[in-house]
């Protein structure tokens, strides 16, 4: 097995120490064995290795896990972008225009830009990212989604539960009995988690609970949209369930964030959306300081976010949301893999997987400080350099 030592790091950040979250280092190396990391400590110290690669004083971090995608899908929605941006205001029934494209597109042609986004995904610096359904909303449909999205990855949601198709409209509570029914069979075989997006012109919180504790009676573990399009109770809903994650959040009451800072459930957040729909940016530094759990994810999706920049996110995270760089680095990285309740990704040490990002820039700093420059220079993955 062939060992790789990347040397000279002006900038190493590990997200490994208990009193530092970044556990920043410098003049740092990483030894590569296989798909782990075997090794981290100083230059000078550095264990011999089949290749050495000189990072010339520029800054490492993990790779980005990226808890939050819906990359499956058919057709485009810039006309409904520009319309936003003209003054229409964002609602969730723009995804059902998504569920026709999707359903006309064949599996190849669904695998074939699938894969272009994971390629895209790399070149930023994305080495973990969770892929849902959700533009399927029939048997059939939502069981070739999931089934697509395993093919690249293993956090895998079924979101049959994003909206109510068409031909549900006047009797949702039959296609939430579907749901929990033959298409949670059919689905559940493909997928870890199961989500539901629980907001006014989606699901209700009775709707949602049954649906998540279906999921969690066949095996899959929660996540749920909740609070994008205004307060309700799905937070609250969801920290009850153990969900792994809520996303969004945009608008939290007290009781909203009290609950999640005393439970595990990590709140994600996905400036790619507000950027996108105009809405208010959510208040991290409110989140952070009561003791939440935040990570920041994209949201790549044709209709709210359809960015896969998580340097983007970290930037507006940094700028706009009351975040330092480390901590939006950290959210980014070892937030998503809390989202995923992974420990084996998002930071750099003896062995995690060897999955990590070198950025042309002296200091993770310049992610938010040189916002839109493409500052990657190389990615790993599982110990293989795919950029």
């Amino acid at each position: 097995m062939t060992t790789t030592l990347i040397s000279g790091i002006g900038e190493l950040t590990t997200n490994a120490a208990e009193a530092d979250p970044s556990g920043t280092l410098h003049d740092a190396a990483v030894l590569i064995d296989g798909e782990r990391i075997a090794w981290v400590g100083s230059s000078a110290t550095a264990p011999a290795a089949d290749e050495v690669v000189d990072a010339g004083g520029r800054a490492a971090i993990p790779g980005f896990v990226d808890s939050h995608s819906h990359l499956v899908f058919g057709g485009d929605r810039a006309a409904e972008f520009e319309a936003r941006m003209a003054g229409q205001p964002y609602a969730a029934g723009g995804i059902r225009s998504t569920v026709q494209a999707t359903r006309a597109a064949t599996d190849d042609e669904l695998r074939a830009r699938l894969r272009g986004f994971i390629e895209e995904l790399w070149t930023q610096g994305t080495t973990t990212v969770e892929i849902k359904s959700g533009y399927g909303l029939a048997v059939a449909e939502e069981e070739r989604l999931v089934r697509l999205a395993a093919e690249v990855t293993p956090e895998v949601t079924f979101l049959g539960a994003h909206v109510v198709p068409v031909e549900y409209a006047d009797d949702p509570d039959a296609y939430v009995d579907l749901v929990v029914g033959p298409m949670l069979d059919a689905c559940a075989p493909h997928s870890r988690w199961i989500d539901v997006f629980c907001e006014t012109g989606a699901f209700t919180v009775a709707q949602s609970r049954r649906i998540l504790e279906a999921g969690i009676t066949r095996g899959l573990a929660p996540r749920v949209h909740a609070s994008q399009l205004g307060p309700g109770d799905g937070v609250r809903m969801a920290v009850e369930l153990g969900a792994a994650s809520v996303d969004h959040g945009t608008y939290l009451t007290d009781a909203d964030v009290a609950a999640l800072a005393a439970s595990d459930t990590v709140l994600t957040l996905l400036p790619g959306v507000e950027f996108s729909t105009r809405q208010p940016y959510p208040d991290a530094r409110r989140l952070l300081d009561a003791g939440v759990t935040v990570a920041l994810a994209c949201d790549t999706n044709p209709g709210s976010s359809f960015t896969s920049s998580m340097a983007f996110c970290i930037a507006i995270a940094v700028r706009d949301m009351g975040m330092t760089t480390a901590e939006a680095v950290w959210a980014a990285t070892a937030g998503g893999a809390r989202a995923l309740r992974r420990d084996d990704i998002g930071r750099i040490t003896p062995g995690a997987r060897a999955d990590l990002v070198l950025l042309d820039a002296p200091s993770r700093v310049h992610l938010a400080y040189r916002p839109g420059v493409p500052l990657v220079q190389r990615v790993w993955k599982d110990g293989l350099a795919v950029v």
